[in-house]
């Protein structure tokens, strides 16, 4: 387990309210947000203010409790309409759903409940989830700590820390467990275009922790492979199909060719929640396509031709074939990657 108290807290609950970090702000400014009314939560799910499909998941569980108690009817037909619109912020991140799933099924089954009864158990379960969501990102950082060696150097994409999660996080839970292990690692984050939660977040985060972090563009991934700077990429997962096919932050599908190439293991980290068995390969995952302005105009500044046409994917799919195992809360699965011998 990670023997320090992390410094962030992506969200935690204030009384009736939750209380989040603005990302969209990072690494300018670090500015919390309580909230109780539901769809400022759901904007801020959708605005990316809180991102990461751990975080999301925990958020939408917080969310609905909130919803209930605001529009005063816990009744079975009123939470599933709530529920139902909570889960259209994002389409991707299986934790979403399954959360929100989760937490309706304890009250559901119930006659018309008062409301006040309703969103105490919604709490409760919500409390529950985050709880649990700590304590499998510890373990995630238990098993992929005995994957890394003393001076080994990691590549990573997108954000998969605290920031993402109610813990330490998935795949940089893995690095701050061989910290507190006494491993002294190189990590190399990926900017992670175009809204750059690698430069932003995960190198921020990392030095809110002490890490000996390096910033690369996305584009010079290969290099550093090439260098044999890079023994390890870890990267963290949206939705994990039955086969294992992994939707990941856009950018992580070439990672995995690249790793392949080089023979570097290819890791993706990720809790039970994430694996979603009723979806049977990657081509039946939903790929949230996000707008155009975030290439064109990002963080306020023109850098495309005025009606330019774009094509502006959140994730990619990568194949199950490419991954070398997948670190969980329940110890290593292996993935579809032949390793040479």
């Amino acid at each position: 387990m990670s023997k320090r108290e992390m410094k962030i807290k992506s969200i935690e609950r204030v009384g009736n309210s939750v209380r989040l970090i603005d990302q969209t702000k990072l690494p300018k400014e670090l500015v919390y947000r309580t909230l109780d009314d539901y769809r400022e939560i759901v904007g801020a799910i959708k605005r990316l203010e809180i991102r990461g499909a751990p975080a999301i998941g925990i958020a939408a569980a917080y969310t609905l409790a909130i919803a209930v108690q605001q529009v005063r009817d816990g009744s079975p037909t009123t939470v599933k309409r709530l529920a139902d619109e909570i889960k259209a912020a994002r389409p991707t991140a299986v934790n979403l759903f399954w959360a929100i799933d989760r937490a309706t099924g304890t009250v559901i089954s119930e006659e018309v409940w008062d409301y006040r009864a309703v969103a105490d158990r919604l709490w409760d379960e919500a409390e529950r989830i985050h709880d649990e969501d700590r304590q499998m990102c510890a373990r995630i950082g238990q098993f992929g700590a005995d994957l890394i060696q003393d001076g080994n150097g990691i590549l990573t994409h997108c954000n998969t820390g605290a920031l993402a999660t109610g813990g330490i996080g998935t795949a940089l839970g893995v690095i701050y467990t061989c910290r507190d292990q006494g491993k002294r690692l190189r990590v190399y984050a990926d900017e992670t275009r175009p809204l750059l939660q690698g430069a932003r977040l995960t190198a921020w985060e990392l030095q809110q922790e002490g890490i000996d972090v390096t910033l690369i563009c996305d584009n010079m991934a290969a290099v550093l492979m090439r260098q044999g700077k890079v023994n390890h990429v870890i990267v963290g997962a949206d939705r994990i199909a039955r086969n294992g096919d992994t939707a990941n932050k856009i950018g992580t599908y070439g990672l995995a060719v690249l790793a392949n190439h080089h023979g570097i293991p290819f890791y993706v980290a990720a809790p039970t929640s994430t694996f979603d068995e009723a979806t049977a390969t990657g081509r039946q995952i939903v790929i949230e396509e996000r707008g155009a302005e975030e290439i064109t105009n990002g963080f306020g500044k023109r850098t495309a031709p005025e009606g330019i046409r774009v094509y502006s994917p959140a994730f990619d799919v990568t194949p199950h074939e490419l991954i070398s195992c997948y670190i969980t809360d329940s110890g290593i699965r292996p993935g579809g990657r032949q390793e040479a011998q």
